[in-house]
């Protein structure tokens, strides 16, 4: 393993090495207000954003065929589509899997930090050379203006509380990661007006617990996001932020803002042909799966939301559910699955039921009267409420009331209007 092979910590490596980024992590424990994350956009190249999720199986098989379409790949990432340490079974797994196939490869990992501190002993046994955290507010009274909400065991924490829990995991991380020996690079988003004048005492923070890299990375606005009104800064404005960090830390200059599903070189266009590999490969059973039956007991929820952590996700709108289910007694996330692509009217429902026909429940925010009708002739209901995840999904498992959380005026797809754009009509 050459870790100076690493084409995004060494730039004289970016031309000559690639990397493969495996989502396997669909959920995130902070929303940042510059962040709308979407799936399957093949036309956005950004963080956040992929053509599909991978299991840790998936991905296995999905880095087989990288391996023999891209040469030069020396390492192999996970950086979402939400943070790895949200999702750290499907994470340490897939990391598990890799080292064992391929241990000549280096590994990395790219993390918001919040929850990356109690893995960083099995990191280090696994080899992991690189990791990256972003780190955007070494002041929680700034951080409280860059993130809408923290959720970190279960709780959901707001504004100032949580930016400071944040700050304070990461900088004990950080410090763990570097005992570890462990190459550390720093991600710090310019955000102008927000903590453009604060990058300069981030890099001093950083350098401080010997952090060995630092990417100041220019605010790109996302629709949909609460930031998306926000100016990208200036080149200039840029350059400069860089020499004043640089004061304090090395500097990254060549960062493409790369997808949760990047693969290649740097700067590369997404290549079309790995997506539909990857969006295969996350289709594909794993092989020692047991065959559904023909009549499979509902004994599952699917939820439609946009972070992982709240009900808030209008069904004609999401690409893909998450499902949960009971294991030992347990509440768990068991997967994400890609619903049917918009058009084909009552075919497209029907489809949908197909695919989600272990679920006699959905949770979504927003649902059209044809979508409703079409699961409950399949005998799935769909329920509009509001509220997290965890706590709705544990109540529909317990046959507990949902009263107080049913959400009362519920408009359906385009105003009611067929064609609304919606794409649930």
């Amino acid at each position: 393993m050459e870790i100076a092979n690493h084409p995004c910590f060494n730039k004289s490596a970016h031309g000559k090495f690639g990397r493969v980024h495996l989502p396997v992590a669909p959920r995130c424990n902070i929303q940042c207000k510059f962040c709308n994350r979407k799936f399957d956009c093949v036309s956005e190249s950004r963080p956040g954003v992929t053509s599909g999720l991978l299991s840790p199986r998936q991905a296995m098989a999905y880095l087989e065929k990288v391996f023999k379409i891209k040469k030069h790949i020396s390492v192999v990432g996970i950086a979402g589509p939400g943070d790895p340490f949200a999702n750290p079974e499907e994470t340490m797994e897939t990391l598990r899997l890799v080292r064992a196939a391929y241990p000549e490869t280096m590994l990395c990992v790219a993390t918001n930090g919040l929850a990356i501190l109690p893995y960083v002993d099995e990191l280090g046994e696994l080899s992991v050379s690189h990791v990256t955290v972003t780190v955007n507010a070494v002041d929680p009274a700034i951080g409280e203006n860059i993130y809408s909400w923290v959720r970190h065991n279960k709780r959901v924490l707001r504004a100032g509380e949580g930016a400071a829990l944040l700050l304070e995991n990461q900088l004990a991380a950080i410090e763990a990661l570097k005992k570890k020996n462990i190459v550390v690079k720093i991600n710090s988003i310019i955000l102008p007006g927000v903590n453009d004048g604060h990058i300069r005492a981030v890099a001093e923070k950083m350098a401080s617990l010997h952090v060995d890299l630092m990417n100041c990375v220019p605010y790109h606005p996302a629709a949909g996001s609460t930031f998306e009104n926000l100016e990208e800064p200036s080149r200039d404005v840029v350059d400069g932020i860089r020499e004043k960090a640089g004061e304090f830390i090395p500097q990254m200059r060549h960062c493409t803002r790369c997808r949760a599903d990047a693969v290649g070189l740097l700067g590369e266009a997404p290549d079309r042909n790995l997506m539909d590999v990857l969006k295969t490969c996350s289709e594909e059973k794993p092989v020692n799966a047991k065959p559904r039956t023909e009549s499979p007991l509902r004994r599952n929820v699917a939820v439609a939301s946009m972070e992982g952590v709240f009900i808030n996700q209008h069904l004609g709108e999401a690409p893909r559910l998450l499902v949960y289910g009971e294991q030992d007694g347990v509440v768990t996330l068991l997967g994400a699955r890609y619903t049917p692509d918009p058009g084909d009217g009552e075919k497209r429902w029907a489809q949908l039921a197909m695919t989600f026909s272990d679920c006699h429940t959905f949770l979504v925010s927003g649902i059209g009267e044809t979508p409703r009708r079409a699961l409950a002739a399949a005998g799935i209901e769909a329920l509009t409420v509001e509220g997290l995840i965890d706590e709705v999904v544990t109540a529909v498992m317990k046959g507990e009331s949902l009263r107080h959380l049913i959400k009362r005026a519920v408009s359906t797809c385009g105003g009611g209007r067929p064609g609304g754009g919606g794409g649930c009509c």
